[in-house]
């Protein structure tokens, strides 16, 4: 059986030990673990929604979730959890904007022109959004042909379309580094972000480090963590 909040007490304190000796966190004590500069992004996709309500009454409440027919269904299943927030974290196909703009708060792979230009239009033509919709531009910051991402280079002509459009509000970057990614990848994310965040006040975000890089990812500025296994158990794969 599944403990979900041990397992997120878990996490949390991984986190905490993270911030701890990567100098973000200089002392340890019950009002620290409320204002962690490292929030947590619980992946939950595959996952089933009774284990996704175990997690946000154990006082988890973001959400990630990679494939959009299962996070639409659970999202519906799931309504009554009023302060639960659901983050879009999978590759992006443009017949899949309108979708994601009415159900998801956050997008954190938005790698390229067409897909904000859509995502702002299909806000505006539905008025789906009471807020504009919060947009992470994925980095392909180990360059790999396999993986979604904007190229270093084009970044901030990207930030810049994000941020002219009206619906939508530019709030950094993501990135999965590729298995064992030398220190450099992460600080090279860690000067993108941090030049990002000089050019547009809204960027407050860095969604870096999963399990196996969580430590690494935080030493070098993470503000937002995804992880999955460790909180809902081994994953069930897609055919």
């Amino acid at each position: 059986m599944i403990n979900i909040k041990d397992n997120l007490d878990k996490i949390k304190a991984q986190i905490q030990q993270a911030c701890q000796q990567s100098g973000r966190l200089t002392h340890l004590s019950e009002q620290s673990k409320q204002s962690l500069p490292v929030s947590l992004l619980a992946v939950s996709k595959t996952k089933p929604a009774a284990l996704i309500e175990q997690a946000y009454l154990a006082g988890q409440h973001d959400f990630g979730e990679n494939y959009l027919q299962e996070a639409i269904e659970k999202i519906a299943q799931l309504a009554h959890l009023n302060e639960a927030s659901w983050h879009f974290i999978g590759p992006i196909q443009s017949n899949k904007t309108k979708q994601i703009a009415s159900n998801f708060s956050w997008v954190h792979s938005v790698d390229r022109e067409k897909i904000a230009l859509r995502l702002n239009q299909h806000i505006q033509d539905n008025n789906c959004h009471n807020t504009p919709l919060n947009i992470c531009l994925q980095v392909n910051i180990s360059n790999e042909e396999s993986k979604s991402g904007v190229a270093i280079d084009d970044i901030f002509s990207l930030a810049e379309i994000v941020n002219n459009c009206d619906k939508l509000t530019l709030r950094g970057l993501m990135a999965v580094p590729e298995k064992n990614a030398s220190s450099a990848c992460y600080e090279k994310m860690q000067q993108l972000f941090a030049q990002l965040q000089k050019q547009y006040p809204s960027v407050d975000t860095l969604s870096l480090g999963m399990s196996n890089d969580l430590e690494q990812a935080v030493a070098h500025g993470s503000t937002m963590v995804r992880i999955g296994t460790a909180i809902f158990g081994e994953r069930t794969y897609k055919n």
